[in-house]
């Protein structure tokens, strides 16, 4: 492991350590993919309690994790605000990608650990960002690149509406294995998708997979890395031939 790996490891046994002694729930800051596989695979022993992880909705992959006592007797709130980013003038705006808005954010002087997903379309952004900083960014992010933007917030209770745009694939395959399920959802060949894999750049809800043939569970997530992500939805029906009918999900 890295210096940076082994630093993080102390900093979540820390937190887990801290749950446990003072009887309440602690947050970590939003964990990127690779953070997030360092977690997953901790030795139990470094943990002194359970844990669980969100990042603002369901798809989401930059998450936080949550540690939680044994004695849990309060409902927790994860301290993540969602702010809304659109232009103040449509007409006059530029076409605005996920990278713009990062940047024009980031160069607030926010550490990337403070910001979680960063949903954009064509009109706007969605913003998942720790709570303590909300408001800095509602006052100081007035600019993406040329375009003049205003930021709003968006009320928790509207987070089921705030999933990412998708795209609903069906098809065929062999098997429920990893690479053959990555085979219809992008388009590449099997091998090189095989590369992908062995190379260290598959996620499967958060944990590294190098093998190729892992079988996928019904709503697993998958991340690939500067590809995108996936849901696997599960098997629609069996062909005569013996290969699946499945369906997923691939987000835009």
């Amino acid at each position: 492991m890295t210096k940076e790996e082994v630093l993080l490891q102390k900093r979540l046994a820390e937190l887990s350590r801290t749950a446990y002694t003072r009887g309440i729930v602690t947050y970590s800051d939003f964990l990127n993919l690779n953070e997030l596989n360092i977690l997953h695979t901790m030795p139990k022993d470094l943990l002194s309690t359970e844990y669980e992880t969100f990042g603002g909705y369901d798809f989401a992959e930059r998450q936080m994790a949550a540690f939680l006592p044994d004695a849990l007797y309060y409902e927790h709130q994860y301290p993540i605000c969602i702010i809304e980013i659109a232009p103040v003038n449509l007409k006059f705006a530029e076409p605005l990608s996920h990278r713009d808005y990062l940047g024009a954010i980031m160069n607030l002087g926010i550490d990337r650990s403070k910001l979680g997903d960063i949903v954009a379309d064509n009109q706007r952004a969605l913003l998942y960002i720790k709570e303590e900083l909300a408001n800095y960014v509602e006052e100081q992010l007035t600019r993406v690149r040329h375009t003049v933007v205003k930021t709003n917030p968006v009320p928790h209770i509207d987070i089921t509406e705030l999933s990412p745009r998708y795209e609903s694939i069906k098809g065929t395959v062999a098997s429920i294995r990893l690479d053959t399920v990555l085979s219809l959802a992008y388009p590449v060949s099997r091998s090189k998708m095989t590369g992908f894999i062995e190379n260290g750049s598959v996620f499967v809800n958060g944990r590294l997979i190098t093998s190729n043939g892992y079988r996928l569970q019904e709503g697993d997530i998958i991340s690939v890395r500067k590809m995108g992500r996936i849901c696997y939805d599960g098997v629609i029906s069996e062909t005569r031939k013996g290969r699946y009918m499945i369906s997923i999900r691939k987000f835009c």
